[in-house]
């Protein structure tokens, strides 16, 4: 483009001469044509383009645009990007990412996404010029992503039929022999792990909000809004996920059938606090039965006692008022990205 620029008839453009060109022209075309990322100068009234080598995939195979108006190359998507151009000509810049276009740049119309930012170029005076594109398409990454949520939402399916047939098949075997509150406590886990795989899904396995977590496993318990909650939110691993899930699960049913989800004035308040590099739950019941600790210890029991996996420790504590929880985990065990911003829910 370098060689191209410099052999071109600018003359029989609005440009005019490139030897009469002003500076600011001149040295941002020199900035464009030195550059490995896609850009291209628009300039004058007229829009007249100039881009680099990097800029030609963006093209394709349109008609030469060398010195075209940029109105023109894009005639297609101008109702769309038009705005967006007048705005820099105004001297407003705009960045945007993975905006998706309809062009036509190989004899049909195809939709391609483009991450782009329109910025104004000036004279120096502080007039607007022209405006500067500079863009990388990003068509495959949208793609990929639109595939892999095809994939997603498949594996979703083929793991609630898979869990609907162990459930089928552990009541067939298990039916005349088990007893029917053991089947249905089998049966509300299975469908407790199955909700913490949708919350994974739709996060595309690599993890979750803490906050939507806790708030997707109480709300099945929660008919009359007995329940509030309250914490920082911060993403967790999937393994991390899946485990609070569980245990929020038999919490719950723990307190519907025994504690203080089992009558109207019952109140359960849920938080959680990040300090000294670990995540403290805190599960507090009120208003319900006194809290009894139980003679046997369960399968639900140790579930419970799992806390969220690795080095959490689980600390129980059976009161007259309710049953009180209080579960330490080390925060870098249960990250897999940053933390989020601050939630609650009552």
């Amino acid at each position: 483009m370098r060689e191209r620029v410099k052999a071109f008839d600018w003359s029989a453009t609005p440009l005019g001469s490139r030897a009469d060109w002003p500076w600011e022209l001149q040295i941002i075309v020199q900035q464009i044509l030195d550059s490995s990322f896609p850009k291209a100068v628009i300039w004058g009234e007229n829009l007249t383009t100039i881009y680099n080598d990097a800029f030609l995939p963006i093209l394709r195979t349109k008609p030469d645009a060398l010195g075209r108006s940029f109105a023109e190359i894009w005639s297609e998507a101008w109702d769309t990007i038009g705005p967006i151009a007048e705005r820099a000509y105004a001297g407003i810049p705009t960045y945007i990412e993975d905006f998706p276009l309809v062009i036509d740049r190989s004899g049909r119309d195809e939709k391609a996404w483009f991450t782009f930012c329109y910025s104004p170029l000036r004279l120096a005076d502080g007039s607007v010029a022209g405006m500067l594109d500079t863009v990388v398409e990003t068509t495959g990454k949208m793609q990929a992503q639109t595939a892999l949520a095809l994939v997603n939402e498949e594996l979703g399916h083929r793991l609630k039929n898979t869990l609907a047939l162990v459930q089928a098949i552990a009541t067939q075997t298990l039916g005349a022999a088990t007893d029917p509150e053991a089947l249905a406590s089998f049966s509300s886990r299975l469908g407790a792990l199955g909700h913490a795989h949708d919350i994974l899904l739709r996060q595309n396995w690599s993890a979750a909000s803490l906050f939507q977590v806790v708030a997707s496993s109480i709300e099945p318990h929660d008919a009359i809004g007995q329940v509030s909650f309250d914490g920082p939110d911060m993403q967790i691993c999937s393994r991390a996920a899946v485990a609070l899930s569980l245990m929020l699960h038999e919490l719950a049913t723990n307190a519907v059938k025994y504690g203080a989800l089992s009558t109207p004035d019952g109140k359960i308040s849920l938080s959680w606090t990040l300090k000294e590099e670990e995540l403290h739950l805190y599960w507090r019941e009120s208003g319900g039965p006194a809290a009894t600790e139980p003679e046997r210890t369960g399968f639900g029991s140790r579930l419970i006692n799992l806390g969220l996996g690795g080095h959490s420790k689980v600390e129980r504590q059976y009161d007259a008022e309710g049953f009180r929880l209080h579960v330490r985990a080390p925060i870098l065990e249960l990250m897999s990205r940053g933390e989020g911003q601050s939630g609650s829910q009552s």
